[in-house]
């Protein structure tokens, strides 16, 4: 059976729950919400409903109308980047980003939105005060990752997001690293826009994403259609959720996506985390026994995510995935996990480097399987 340590693209496999909730979905109430009044499409109604209200308690939400689904993180980081920002402002972002953050953000030059990007240290840690010091009088919005993708790293949301207030300027996270593992309280940390995906920490299905957008503000919408709400107007709808969630939702994954949000709730989010730094650090203390094994970011199980890159010295990192999944049978991501500039920032443009992302399904004993695999991949290259 395949050792599965590739949770940073995806979480796989999922509690079992969410295929019941899915499929009971589809089975007994797969109508379409909102555009009619009968009572199957009421329970669809019902069932997403429920789901923004578990958005609301995992992370501290007043009002579940300020929850948006999408359909994974990207979208949502596009509606808020490109619903918030107009020509003349300016957008502070870290080199430790995602391209979903990066590539809206170059886009946005086109239309004269100006930005500034903070290096990060070789580990891929933040100073907050770099932060503080890029902002300008235009300066409409900070934008920056939880957590790196490619370093595990976590990142001064707190700090930042209290700059952010002191500062007058909007707030904009992206959790794709971290929800669902770690404690995010959008108001305790000052967090005005909040995205993340549904089918990796949170546990649901790929095709789903979350936008929180905190009550005042306004962001320019991305698409027009249909709602089931003022059918009677041609133009879109201003109230919210409607006015950025035209078309027929995904019902079946909105529901998956609650009840893996359930899970997590049940379990505990303490839980669940404790897990993952319980198998990060071991993978961490048996990679550093690897001589030939060169780790990056923090290795440090209270610094960083459950995500370890590394690469064998001067091996190419993707034969090296390659070798691991043809005869060991363990799923990895090699390259530059979609995040260039955070290579560059940890000098790994050229090579790539080889993740190892775990989850709350992984097991010790997968590690060891994994740390064995190493051991005689780098017995094999010295004997060549």
């Amino acid at each position: 059976m395949t050792i599965y340590l590739d949770n940073a693209a995806t979480t796989f496999p999922k509690p079992e729950r969410v295929y019941q909730e899915m499929d009971s979905c589809l089975r007994n109430y797969g109508a379409n919400p909102g555009r009619s009044g009968h009572k199957l499409a009421l329970d669809a109604g019902r069932a997403i409903y429920k789901t923004r209200e578990l958005v609301c308690q995992l992370f501290n939400i007043e009002n579940p109308m300020q929850v948006i689904f999408t359909s994974n993180a990207t979208d949502s980081l596009n509606l808020a980047l490109k619903g918030v920002l107009r020509s003349g402002d300016h957008v502070i972002t870290t080199s430790m980003e995602h391209n979903s953050m990066v590539r809206p953000i170059t886009a946005l030059e086109e239309i004269g939105v100006e930005n500034t990007i903070v290096q990060c240290d070789e580990q891929g840690v933040l100073d907050p005060q770099k932060i503080k010091t890029a902002i300008k009088t235009n300066t409409k919005l900070i934008a920056m990752t939880h957590a790196s993708n490619v370093t595990g790293t976590l990142m001064p949301i707190q700090e930042v997001g209290l700059i952010a207030k002191e500062q007058g300027i909007y707030f904009l996270v992206d959790g794709a690293q971290t929800a669902g593992v770690y404690d995010i309280d959008v108001q305790k940390m000052n967090i005005d826009l909040f995205a993340a995906p549904g089918h990796k920490g949170l546990l649901g299905p790929q095709g789903t994403g979350i936008l929180y957008i905190r009550e005042g503000i306004e962001l320019r919408h991305m698409k027009e259609g249909g709602t089931g709400s003022k059918s009677e107007q041609l133009q879109q709808p201003e109230i919210i959720p409607d006015r950025y969630e035209s078309g027929t939702p995904n019902t079946p994954g909105i529901v998956g996506l609650g009840a893996g949000i359930d899970f997590i709730l049940k379990t505990g989010i303490d839980k669940i985390r404790e897990h993952e730094e319980g198998l990060l650090k071991v993978m961490l203390d048996e990679f550093g026994n690897i001589d030939k094994l060169r780790i990056y970011g923090p290795v440090d199980p209270k610094r960083q995510t459950a995500v370890v890159s590394i690469n064998i010295g001067d091996e190419d990192s993707s034969e090296v995935s390659y070798v691991l999944d043809k005869v060991y049978d363990i799923a990895v991501r090699s390259g530059l996990h979609c995040a260039p500039l955070a290579h560059k920032t940890i000098g790994t443009f050229e090579q790539g480097t080889i993740r190892f992302s775990m989850g709350y399904f992984n097991t010790h004993e997968e590690i060891m399987k994994v740390v064995t695999a190493l051991k005689q991949i780098c017995e094999e290259l010295e004997n060549e």
